[in-house]
């Protein structure tokens, strides 16, 4: 008998982060770290520009900060000079990778745990809770919203929102989230913000955060800069829905 030949494969398939078994296994096995080596420590500055103007806006000066996934560390880090002197900052995350790369970061005032902040048993209350890009990389994302409510008087959320006109119709716009960042869970404006309010939380002030503007080194990234800045002038709303590239920066208490 002759065998049959094998079927040839037309599209190749990409490197998949996230996995049916655990979403929080691909940050404990080496996955993530393989995919984003950086562990997104050059994003850290931008994040700390839109942390300072938020506490600037709202006059916050906090004694203690949390950073529930605070990855490499670096957001606090370059937070910690611009917090009141005798603030104690702690960063929370379940990556040994990540908090491998935090090691050298840490000092008096400024520590890092390698836990889930939903089995801590510790009852410490914070004044600021940060959760900068994490909840769209869990499985029950709300239930993470709504599990930190408790830890801290105010949270700041910072989101991506991925889900715009231009990045549903790519064929793979949504995808490329998907599988080299694990994002699981995609937002616009008004779903991030109904997802904090529908677990309780009174939503004090937000803003959209360039991302779009001030990150992104590729060609593509430059050229999409001119009409996404030009048209985020005129029409905040419209340009956020259909050309995408923000993130929006929440307080909530």
């Amino acid at each position: 008998m002759t065998a049959l030949p094998l079927r040839q494969k037309t599209d190749a398939i990409p490197e998949r982060l996230v996995s049916i078994d655990s979403e929080s296994a691909i940050y404990r096995d080496g996955s993530y770290l393989k995919s984003n080596p950086s562990w997104h420590i050059e994003e850290s500055p931008f994040k700390v520009r839109q942390i300072r103007r938020m506490m600037t806006k709202q006059k916050l000066a906090p004694k203690t900060v949390c950073d529930v996934g605070c990855g490499a560390g670096l957001v606090l880090a370059e937070l910690q000079p611009h917090l009141p002197a005798d603030c104690v900052c702690w960063g929370y995350d379940i990556s040994p990778d990540a908090l491998a790369m935090s090691a050298n970061r840490g000092n008096a005032k400024l520590r890092f745990r390698l836990c889930d902040i939903r089995k801590d048993r510790c009852d410490t209350f914070f004044d600021l809770l940060l959760m900068l890009d994490v909840f769209e990389h869990v499985e029950d994302y709300m239930g993470l919203v709504r599990s930190v409510r408790s830890k801290a008087k105010q949270k700041l959320f910072h989101i991506p929102l991925d889900l715009s006109v231009q990045a549903v119709l790519r064929k793979n716009g949504l995808l490329l989230r998907r599988d080299h960042h694990a994002h699981l869970h995609y937002f616009t404006k008004e779903t991030a913000l109904r997802t904090i309010s529908d677990v309780g939380y009174t939503i004090v002030d937000y803003f959209y955060t360039p991302r779009c503007i001030e990150l992104g080194d590729l060609l593509v990234q430059k050229i999409a800069r001119i009409p996404r800045q030009l048209s985020f002038g005129m029409f905040q709303d419209l340009t956020v829905r259909v050309l995408g590239g923000y993130s929006l920066m929440v307080l909530a208490e």
